[in-house]
């Protein structure tokens, strides 16, 4: 058998309403080397393994007999991947047909590790989303849209090009981190290590934003969102910039995080008049960090130890202005359902 140039690997969760989708953009590729799909099944309920046995038997299936979530289901993806480059796609995301073959052009062209992606476009009419991201100080991701901007601080793990080698490297997701923020970890560390994290401005994939776990985009002109989406985001960004800010800046950036994060679940329960937003959203925070701080201290030293990059060119691709003013001037007070 030849062997793979690149391994996509699909973690599924009751994702049979999309899979299908996912699957064929990544069959009807057209691309003149081999590529490998592995699917990691999240003990779903929804008749996923079935779909995939039945109509899909090229695809290399893992069954996880409980739900491990999505870094672990990566993980053991990456670690049974023969390919030279790993391609996260989510399987809520559809590939364009040039899709492959313009992110190994890229990565060659580069001639140095990377992660990479593709723009992401709305699935059902097509709008562009973002060509990556820019952060703002607090790791909110801010769309970019300027194709002539191509080095971005965050591409989203739902179509993630990345040399298997420097995953290695890495060592993959960290399994305690659960799900979400999990594409920040990995980008802020590379950036960190020296290599880029780059948004290409050709080809594209479809992607449905918040099928996985509900809200996190804008509707009717109103950003909508979850309890759970919204919990596990703020408690990530907090994670990754415990682990990946660079000193000093650091000791400046974390406390005023902190106070924001504190400050926001109470003026947000107040003017909400719903006390969970301060106890399902922003009080665990501070739970995870007192539960966690052995562990985020021997990794922040590891990290930290490996950086390459300096604290100016780190934050280089920054914007100073909190996004969420901008978003709360945009769109008011989101929806939390």
């Amino acid at each position: 058998m030849t062997e793979p140039v690149c391994s996509i690997c699909i973690a599924n969760y009751n994702g049979m309403a999309t899979l299908a989708a996912c699957l064929d953009s990544v069959l009807a590729q057209e691309c003149g080397f081999a590529v490998e799909i592995i699917v990691h099944d999240d003990a779903s309920s929804d008749g996923s393994v079935a779909l995939i046995r039945q109509y899909y038997p090229q695809v290399v299936l893992i069954e996880s007999t409980e739900n491990a979530g999505f870094c672990v289901a990566n993980n053991r993806m990456a670690a049974l991947a023969r390919g030279d480059y790993l391609l996260l796609l989510n399987n809520d995301a559809a590939l364009w047909p040039d899709a492959l073959t313009t992110l190994l052009a890229a990565a060659q062209v580069l001639g140095e590790p990377a992660i990479l992606s593709l723009p992401q476009y709305e699935w059902e009419t097509g709008k562009l989303l973002d060509r990556g991201s820019r952060l703002d100080p607090f790791l909110n991701p801010v769309a970019n849209q300027d194709p002539q901007c191509e080095d971005v601080g965050l591409v989203m793990g739902a179509c993630l090009w990345i040399p298997r080698v420097l995953w290695l490297e890495i060592g993959g997701f960290p399994e305690w981190f659960g799900s979400i923020g999990e594409d920040l970890y990995l980008c802020c560390r590379v950036r960190l290590m020296g290599y880029a994290v780059r948004a290409l401005n050709r080809s594209g994939y479809r992607h449905q934003v918040g099928q996985s776990f509900g809200g996190g985009k804008v509707e009717v002109g109103r950003l909508v969102t979850t309890f759970r989406r919204r919990s596990l985001s703020e408690r990530n960004k907090t994670l990754v910039m415990a682990l990946t800010f660079p000193a000093p800046l650091f000791q400046i950036m974390f406390p005023l995080h902190l106070l924001w994060l504190l400050l926001e679940g109470v003026l947000l329960s107040l003017v909400k008049w719903d006390r969970r937003f301060l106890s399902r959203i922003y009080w665990p925070v501070f739970g995870s960090l007192g539960r966690e701080w052995r562990r985020l201290w021997r990794l922040r030293r590891e990290i930290q130890q490996g950086r390459c990059l300096s604290v100016w060119r780190f934050f280089s691709v920054f914007q100073w202005m909190p996004h969420k003013l901008i978003a709360l001037v945009k769109y008011g007070l989101p929806e939390v359902r």
